[in-house]
Order: C-alpha cells, then sequence, then structure tokens
C-alpha cells in the first residue's frame, strides 16, 4: 500500500534573484515601446529624411510609430537650386560615392575613409551579387559599416549608406583577377558590370546630389582629396590614371604599371575595325589581339608632369570616375549592349559625348588599385 506524500515544501527564492528578474523586466518593457531616438547632430537633422519613400541618398530619421501613420509626403524639388560647382565643400554639395562589389577589400574601406571630403555630404552606395562571394563580401561590409556609423566619431560617419544585391546571377564563376581578364569574357562580364551600375544608379541618384564618384571596390590608394581635386577642374567628367604598385623582381624593388587601359583617345584604326564589325561586336583596348593603335591615357604618365595636366578622352574606364550628376540626369548610363561597338564605360563616354558631355583624362593624378 502507498504511504501517503506529505506536504510539499518549496525553496524560498532569494530576493535578489527577484530583483534582478524584475529590472530585466523593465529595461525590455521600456526597449519595446520607447519612442526611437537618433544621435544625429542638428546639422544631420535638418537634412534627415523622416518619411521612408524620402529619397535614398537621404539619411532616413525614425520617428515614433504611435498613432495613425501619416500618409507619404508630397515634396517638390527645383533641380535649378542644386549647385555642381568648381569648390564643392565650399557649397555643401552632396556626393554619391557608388561601387560595385563583388569582394570585400579593408584597404579601400580604410582609404574610403581617410577622404577628407565632409563625411555628412557623402552617400554611399554598393552592389553586390548574389553568390557565395557576395555573401562573404555583404557580410565583411556590413561590419564595418556598423562600426563606421555607430561607434566612430561622428564626423567619420557618413551621410547614408545603401546597400543592393543583384538581381541576377553574375556570368564568372570565378573574380580572379585572371579570369576577370580573360578576353573570351569581356562581352559578357562587361554587360553584367553595366547592368550592376545602371541597377545602382538609378536606385540612389537623388534630387539633391551634385556629383556622382564611381569608385572600384578594388582602388585602396587615392589622395584623400580625391574628390575635392577631380571637382576643382569642373568637368562634367573625369578621370584619373589607375595604376597598380608592384614588386619588380628584376630591380629588386618596389614599382608600378599602368592598370586601367579603358581610358583613351581614339583612333583612325580603331575607327576602321569598327565599321568592318558587327552590329553585336564590341571592341576592346588592352588585347594583343585586338590592335586599335588608340592613345591610351595609361602611357601618358610623366614622371615631372603637372598632376592636374588634361587631356580629352574618347573612351573612360570607371575604376576612379568623377561625374556630374546632370549627365546621369540627361540619360548618359552604362550601355549592356553594342553602343557604337563599345559598352560598359567606354559605352558611356560614348553616349555622353552624343549627348554633348565631353570626356577629360588626369595622366599624372594616380590612383592605385589592389594587386592581387
Amino acid at each position: 500500500m502507498a504511504r501517503p506524500l506529505g506536504p510539499v515544501r518549496l525553496k524560498r527564492t532569494n530576493p535578489l534573484t527577484l530583483l534582478i528578474g524584475a529590472v530585466l523586466c523593465i529595461f525590455i518593457l521600456y526597449f519595446l515601446i520607447a519612442p526611437a531616438t537618433s544621435d544625429f547632430s542638428s546639422a544631420r537633422k535638418s537634412t534627415a529624411a523622416s518619411h521612408p519613400l524620402s529619397p535614398p541618398t537621404s539619411p532616413f530619421r525614425k520617428t515614433s510609430s504611435k498613432g495613425t501613420q501619416k500618409p507619404p509626403p508630397v515634396t517638390r524639388y527645383n533641380l535649378n537650386n542644386v549647385t555642381i560647382t568648381k569648390n564643392p565643400i565650399e557649397n555643401r554639395e552632396n556626393i554619391l560615392v557608388l561601387t560595385p562589389m563583388a569582394r570585400f577589400y579593408q584597404e579601400y574601406w580604410d582609404n574610403l575613409l581617410r577622404l577628407s571630403y565632409p563625411h555628412e555630404l557623402i552617400t554611399l552606395g554598393f552592389i553586390l551579387p548574389k553568390n557565395k562571394e557576395g555573401n562573404a563580401a555583404t557580410t565583411a561590409l556590413q561590419e564595418q559599416i556598423a562600426k563606421t556609423q555607430q561607434h566612430s566619431a561622428e564626423r567619420n560617419r557618413f551621410k547614408s549608406i545603401i546597400i543592393l544585391r543583384q538581381d541576377f546571377d553574375p556570368p564568372l564563376a570565378s573574380q580572379d583577377e585572371g579570369e576577370r581578364h580573360k578576353l573570351q569574357n569581356q562581352k559578357e562580364r562587361r554587360a553584367a558590370m553595366s547592368k550592376a551600375r545602371n541597377s545602382l544608379l538609378f536606385s540612389t541618384l537623388g534630387p539633391s546630389t551634385s556629383w556622382v564618384l564611381w569608385l572600384d571596390a578594388d582602388i585602396i590608394e587615392t589622395p584623400p582629396t580625391l574628390i575635392q581635386d577631380l571637382a576643382s577642374h569642373d568637368k562634367p567628367i573625369i578621370v584619373p590614371n589607375c595604376f597598380q604598385r608592384y614588386y619588380d623582381e628584376e630591380k629588386k624593388m618596389e614599382n608600378e604599371r599602368p592598370y586601367d587601359f579603358n581610358s583613351w583617345q581614339d583612333s583612325p584604326v580603331a575607327q576602321e575595325l569598327a565599321a568592318k564589325m558587327g552590329p553585336d561586336d564590341i571592341l576592346l583596348e588592352g588585347y594583343a589581339d585586338i590592335a586599335t593603335y588608340r592613345v591610351l591615357m595609361a602611357y601618358m604618365t610623366t614622371d615631372d608632369g603637372e598632376v592636374h595636366s588634361e587631356v580629352d578622352l574618347d573612351g573612360v574606364g570607371g575604376t576612379a570616375l568623377l561625374v556630374k550628376a546632370d549627365v546621369h540626369r540627361d540619360g548618359a548610363m552604362f550601355p549592356p549592349f553594342a553602343f557604337y561597338h563599345l559598352i560598359e564605360t567606354e559605352g558611356f563616354a560614348k553616349m555622353a559625348k552624343r549627348l554633348g558631355w565631353q570626356s577629360t583624362g588626369l595622366p599624372n593624378y594616380k590612383v592605385y588599385h589592389y594587386n592581387e
């Protein structure tokens, strides 16, 4: 026969445990219901967007969601009031820095932080592929963004940052430098690059943007004054000379070599080659198989040359390219198809010229590409 159970005695809870639990509950409730606050300075608050449908290049400042949400605002923008001058800092002109990114390089981000243009006037825009490398790059990029935007001094924080993911598959499985630059991969690769650039541009260009700086993700060294230096020329499209540092085994010393061959002046030979091509064929630069005899800005540099000397160009590279926003607003984009037998950035220069905008190069003003 089972014996009846005696009274059950519960162990008395420590009052300290109860106090800690109560404090945690109060903290959680406060976190959930407290109105959102912002660490924007008064200067940044004046330009921050108060509604999610505001222009993408304005930083969005969350407000309390209590009560009925207000309808989307109707806002008028007078683009005649947007200045685009050779003194962009003095005139507080907004810069949109756009980077198609397949891999994340810490040196790229560090160089970006060193730019001396006021960061509260800079909006960053990125587009990354939806593949394994793109996922890794996105994770690394978001870590650096959080570190900069949340934990660094306010002067280092950018006005706004936008991250897009491509809605199409990248054409190449590998982003290694050797694979990217194979001649047989160029048309498909650069068509995909054009689509990425256009998606990024059309999604981020706002009504207050004065300049667009295209900066490749593997540009790791530029002068800190890059933006104001290029803008000081007051050209609709301007490109510096892209080089690459390397160790010269023959001379046993550090050296540098030209990297971007897409900035050039056209030649009669190239024009004759293009005239014989089919409508969908493209003429590429920098390959021994296609001798165009164009004058390449990569080889115009001189050791004692004036840094700000200018040359007119018919084609431009996109490693570092400053464009007046009005050029893009006029419709100049990056053709993902053969446009006068040109594609991507070179096709952009041709399209811009057809719209009346001349491209300019700076042979002795150098930026540097990552060396794999």
